[in-house]
């Protein structure tokens, strides 16, 4: 699809990429942006990059019957961005699994749920693109964020299955792999990383372009062609990480 006249609707826009999709989007020539966050007293900064095109909602992904009701507030989206997630460290041992639960609530089940209430809302507004935020350790783990990893790998799965299931109902749906970015829930990683600026534009090119799975900044291109190349050299680096 084309950003262009697009009506977007973003998880997770108060910050970081969220954020610089929002901006990103405006950029690209969008017609509406809908900026989704759990706390709406967070947007105003967002908003305030354009009153007449950004619009808030208050959306926490966790919550299945706000996610279920969301289109209602938002009928008229052809874009969905699951950008909203969450980042716990810990390995895969000594997680607790309430942690790893939280993981999944969020990273897996909050995409997921989302797609399935705005698929329809997009079929009937004439088609138009998902696309899911996962990460380059989705397919390359580290153990230091195990239930991370987890999560994302199977949000990742789900996002091809659903390729395959709406590709016939009109809509696209894009697999996004970021590596790290500078935003706050990498701020702890002693990490080279990419401005959030630059990973969201070139999110946008890659909609724009039609392109299935996009690798949006130096870190992740790089480290997808080596894990096509040789996935078991790539898994032993990421493992000493």
């Amino acid at each position: 699809m084309k950003i262009d006249n697009a009506t977007a609707l973003v998880t997770g826009a108060n910050r970081g990429i969220g954020r610089a999709l929002v901006e990103a989007l405006l950029d690209g020539g969008a017609r509406k942006i809908y900026a989704a966050a759990r706390n709406p007293d967070t947007l105003a900064g967002v908003t305030a990059l354009d009153r007449k095109r950004v619009f808030p909602l208050t959306a926490d992904v966790t919550d299945r019957a706000a996610i279920a009701a969301l289109p209602n507030a938002a009928p008229d989206a052809t874009l969905l961005v699951n950008n909203a997630g969450i980042l716990d460290v810990g390995s895969i041992l000594d997680t607790p699994i309430e942690t790893i639960d939280r993981q999944f609530a969020t990273n897996f089940y909050g995409q997921l749920l989302t797609a399935r209430a705005f698929a329809p809302v997009i079929e009937r507004n004439r088609g138009g693109a998902i696309a899911n935020v996962l990460t380059v350790v989705a397919f390359a783990s580290m153990p230091g964020i195990a239930a991370y990893n987890a999560a994302k790998a199977a949000a990742w799965s789900m996002t091809l299955s659903l390729r395959a299931s709406l590709a016939p109902r009109g809509i696209a749906v894009h697999s996004v792999f970021p590596g790290p970015v500078d935003t706050d829930m990498a701020a702890g990683f002693p990490l080279v990383k990419t401005a959030a600026s630059d990973v969201a534009g070139a999110i946008v090119a890659g909609i724009n372009a039609g392109e299935e799975d996009i690798f949006p900044d130096p870190m992740s291109a790089k480290t997808y062609s080596a894990w096509k190349s040789d996935h078991k050299a790539v898994e032993k680096q990421f493992a000493a990480m």
